[in-house]
């Protein structure tokens, strides 16, 4: 009973394969080659460091912006697929489009007028007294070279997420891995002058990725457009930007509660980075280090959310709901299972990572811990990011709202507010805390999950 219930055949380990292995084998490439940038940024100074990842931690906020705004949409787009409607995927695709403009104009406003405000509040000292007006000057320099990739990065997972949401994973998975290839030997030139190249430092690293970005769009819109036979959503994709009147309804209806609850949720991390910054500028380069090793080892939990988006969305956009339930549960069986064992490797290499960076002997203890903390919440990450896409591949956008980003601002925020505010207590301890606090998060998507109100299929009346 246990084996037929958690455990499925070989077709369904083959099928979630096709979907997973191009998702994971992109994103472990891609945090791979973050981790190796990571690193040369690590070699010229801990001030840069950290003016580099306060930029990334703003970034951060704009990427899962345009997550949540193409996701919001891309529930739709992978129903509209299961039910073999080309033009419902064209019209989503059209929405996707609009969103990501507006998102992105906001965006670099927001960046380029207010960049000096936004990286001071992540300026705090330290016990290793590092130099907070470079660190502010670099984090600048940084930051306007970085705007050129916003329009980029929009653009491409529009296209991206549609691919995907179709089933055709592998066109992003190598338009991703040239991209990366690419940041990472122009990161070894213009960091460090190598090949002839001026020696740019962190202005590089920043160059490197608006290129790469560039490369990444090419690839996937050039190839999308050549093969509208395979790419059929494609065809006559920009004849126009019409969008039905009662589609627009369901998008804002059910995806802008989606798009809410990423800008929210990526609002609430940076605040919870923030409050553990006024532990000294250490921590915001340890929590570099260790976010950045983390990000490669979630990888392991990230491709099964994108598995039960698309194979659980498509059974449900067919009517097929009884199965989709079964496939939901296998998946998350072997979801958090998998994760216990990478979990377990992370916690083996935790402790010689940090060697690796060149700073100082605060920053590399801080991260070793920030590392064990965070291998030790690989499951508990994992089951409930499986269960946040269960309830959001069934529409039930307002659940996951209130599920994910209002936890965020209720519990983890509050936590973190007040015991980096209110008392001594160490970066440690208090990084711990704040972590533990999402296995109430486990209890709760086990319970929405079991009682099923996520089995919804939103298409069916949609012409």
């Amino acid at each position: 009973m246990f084996l037929r219930k958690y455990i499925g055949d070989k077709t369904f380990y083959k099928k979630m394969l096709v979907i997973t292995l191009p998702i994971l084998v992109q994103n472990v490439i891609t945090n791979f080659v973050s981790l190796i940038d990571n690193i040369m940024v690590g070699q010229i100074g801990t001030e840069q460091m950290s003016g580099v990842a306060i930029v990334n931690q703003l970034m951060f906020v704009f990427n899962l912006c345009i997550f949540g705004g193409v996701s919001g949409a891309g529930i739709f787009t992978a129903q509209y697929h299961g039910k073999g409607d080309r033009k419902g995927v064209r019209d989503t695709f059209r929405a996707k489009l609009i969103i990501v403009a507006v998102i992105s104009l906001v965006c670099i406003l927001a960046f380029a007028l207010f960049d000096s405000e936004l990286i001071s509040l992540f300026l705090h000292k330290g016990e290793d007294n590092l130099d907070l007006a470079a660190t502010l000057g670099y984090g600048k320099s940084y930051l306007m070279i970085m705007l050129l990739q916003i329009p980029l990065f929009a653009l491409s997972q529009a296209y991206s997420g549609t691919l995907r949401e179709t089933g055709s994973t592998v066109l992003p998975m190598t338009a991703g891995v040239v991209a990366v290839f690419v940041n990472v030997s122009l990161n070894w030139v213009l960091i460090f002058g190598n090949l002839g190249a001026p020696k740019l430092g962190i202005e590089g690293a920043a160059v490197a990725t608006v290129i790469a970005r560039f490369t990444e769009t090419f690839i996937v819109m050039f190839a999308t457009h050549i093969n509208t036979k395979k790419y059929l959503f494609a065809k006559g994709l920009y004849r126009s930007l019409r969008i039905p009147k009662v589609l627009i309804k369901d998008i804002v209806k059910k995806g802008f509660p989606l798009m809410l609850n990423e800008i929210l949720w990526a609002l609430g991390t940076t605040m919870l980075v923030q409050c553990y910054s006024l532990r000294g500028l250490e921590v915001i380069s340890a929590q570099n280090i260790s976010s950045t090793v983390s990000n490669l080892f979630f990888c392991s939990f990230f491709a099964f959310g994108s598995a039960i988006s698309i194979i659980v969305g498509q059974l449900l956009g067919a009517g097929e709901l009884e199965r989709a339930k079964d496939e939901d549960r296998k998946i998350i069986f072997t979801t958090v299972v998998v994760c216990v064992v990478v979990g377990g490797v992370m916690a083996a290499l935790s402790p010689l990572i940090p060697d690796i960076y060149n700073t100082t002997d605060t920053v590399k203890s801080i991260a070793t811990s920030m590392l064990l903390i965070s291998s030790a919440m690989i499951p508990v990450h994992g089951f409930v990011h499986t269960c946040y896409f269960t309830l959001r591949c069934g529409g039930k956008t307002m659940v996951t709202f209130l599920f994910d980003s209002v936890y965020v601002w209720t519990v983890c925020v509050p936590v973190a507010f007040i015991l980096a505010r209110f008392t001594v207590l160490p970066i440690i301890p208090l990084f711990a805390i704040v972590q533990s606090v999402d296995i109430i998060k486990c209890v709760v998507g086990y319970v929405l999950v079991k009682k099923g109100v996520w089995v919804n299929n939103l298409v069916e009346n949609n012409e």
